[in-house]
């Protein structure tokens, strides 16, 4: 019986199976796959959203832990793009998954850890980005608070004055993602241009004041050796990989809704990479600029911003408001959101997620993290880049080695499909996760191996993907050859095409 019809590269589900699978206990409007007229997002809007994502106050500073370690300024920046371009990898490899089948990260995670065993990578992926958006929220709120003090003084005297601040942007980041990947889609044309723009003029205020690009792009590298320069290097590496490791993970849950294959890789090829780089390069010419300006070196764009007059601090506040808002709504709330979601497919909605993930962020309690932000910072990139890089391994291993792209849709949302396994579990996912945190871990506790645990992302992707293959091979979720061709209406005939996208409108009503 044919379920599912494959049109220009991307499968739907036929009328008659989403009618049968819409009483499913795994299905909501949400979670379903999305319907052909839904692939609607153009490559302008993923190299927008990237670019909002990347125009933040974390990837500004990023250069500024490296230049403290000792690289100069184009090691820094040099260690930046090889760790956005690595990261990339992984990102257009699951992006493709989300495109083709129009599925979000947690029903992905079905195919690799079973229907109950998705929560398994689904909540690991929540727990990080719910802590990312407290301290995400947190470094708004003192960006903001800072501003309106600097801006009228008598703000700094109110009694909890900080606690209302994160209030406010608590509830406007919530309220952004209660509105859905749509309201995301919308912010990030608003917020590329804006912080872009932003961005530029400061860099040329920078340039124009100090006569040049100032004396940090001059100061030559501390290290004297290749090998003191690369015992650096790779801890550095690993911890920018582990910036967007997250995203690699829930990439699906935008890629979903991409018009087609080839713009959403053209479009994030080019804006992840060249724009953390870019902004990162502005970040050190102007702050290479403030020790010409100011005598001193000045990081952080929210102490700039408050040297400056009032408007300008009114309009630097619109603009950091903006960044924190984009990177936080677009990487830090949809996965944890979809993934509270899961749990609960009948009940709760992608909002209702939002508002918990919300909840847990505060929980979470960030002013306590930020108390301690060097230390935490660092364990925290290198801990989490241990999980996920595993996670994304198996996920890669599954769909293009295992599957080698071929699925059956509508078995995804079925509670006795094949991909619910045995018990709701394959063993298999489990036992390779496993394998992949714990061969990095060796270099925790053994000092010869201590490279496992400085490149542990990278590691533990590889042994994923190795041990994952293995033990996957000849399974029964996998169709058998001929099968997918059986189970696939190939480039649908007009008048078929015209009852899918008639079915899409039914849908969406």
């Amino acid at each position: 019986m044919k379920t599912q019809i494959e049109q220009n590269g991307i499968v739907t589900l036929t009328q008659e199976v989403t009618a049968r699978l819409s009483g499913s206990e795994l299905w909501n409007d949400d979670l379903r796959p999305t319907t052909l007229t839904e692939h609607s997002w153009k490559g302008l809007n993923f190299a927008t959203l990237w670019i909002g994502m990347c125009l933040c106050i974390p990837a500004y500073t990023m250069a500024s832990g490296m230049i403290s370690l000792g690289m100069n300024w184009w090691q820094a920046i040099l260690t930046i793009f090889l760790g956005n371009a690595i990261v990339l990898v992984p990102i257009l490899l699951n992006s493709h998954a989300g495109t083709k089948f129009g599925i979000p990260y947690p029903v992905f995670a079905r195919l690799w850890f079973g229907a109950k065993g998705a929560h398994i990578p689904a909540l690991a992926r929540a727990i990080v980005a719910a802590g990312w958006f407290g301290i995400n929220t947190w470094i708004g709120t003192g960006a903001i608070d800072t501003l309106l003090t600097a801006s009228f003084p008598i703000w700094g005297n109110f009694s909890g004055h900080t606690a209302i601040v994160f209030a406010f942007f608590w509830a406007l980041n919530v309220g952004v993602a209660y509105k859905g990947p749509e309201a995301i889609r919308i912010l990030g044309l608003i917020a590329a241009p804006v912080v872009g723009i932003s961005s530029i003029i400061l860099f040329v205020w920078a340039y124009t004041h100090s006569g040049g690009l100032g004396p940090i792009l001059s100061t030559p590298s501390k290290f004297k050796t290749t090998a003191e320069f690369l015992k650096v290097f790779f801890p550095a590496l690993t911890g920018v990989i582990a910036f967007w490791a997250t995203l690699a993970l829930n990439i699906p849950d935008f890629c979903r809704y991409a018009k087609n294959q080839k713009s959403q890789m053209i479009a994030q090829s080019f804006s992840l990479p060249l724009t953390m780089s870019i902004f990162s390069f502005i970040g050190i010419a102007v702050t290479s600029a403030t020790v010409v300006v100011f005598g001193q070196a000045i990081w952080d764009p929210v102490q700039l911003l408050a040297k400056f007059p009032p408007f300008v601090i009114f309009l630097g506040t619109i603009v950091i408001v903006i960044s924190s808002l984009t990177i936080n709504v677009g990487a830090n709330i949809v996965a944890p959101a979809r993934a509270i979601e899961n749990l609960y497919p009948k009940r709760i909605t992608f909002g209702i997620g939002a508002l918990i993930t919300g909840v847990f962020a505060i929980l979470m309690q960030p002013w306590y993290i930020m108390s301690n932000f060097g230390n935490y910072i660092f364990g925290w990139l290198g801990t989490y880049g241990a999980l996920l890089g595993p996670i994304d391994g198996i996920a890669i291993a599954d769909y293009w080695l295992v599957r080698r792209k071929q699925m059956s849709l509508k078995e995804l949302y079925e509670p006795n499909g094949r991909y619910n396994y045995t018990t709701g579990f394959n063993k298999h996912g489990v036992y390779a996760l496993l394998i992949g945190v714990a061969i990095p871990l060796l270099g925790v506790f053994i000092p010869g191996l201590h490279f496992l645990w400085d490149n542990a992302w990278t590691i533990g992707l590889f042994a994923a993907i190795v041990a994952y293959t293995y033990l996957m091979k000849d399974d029964k979720s996998v169709l058998s050859q001929g099968e997918y061709e059986k189970i696939t209406i190939m480039e649908a005939p007009p008048h078929l095409t015209n009852t899918t996208k008639q079915a899409d409108i039914e849908l969406v009503r």
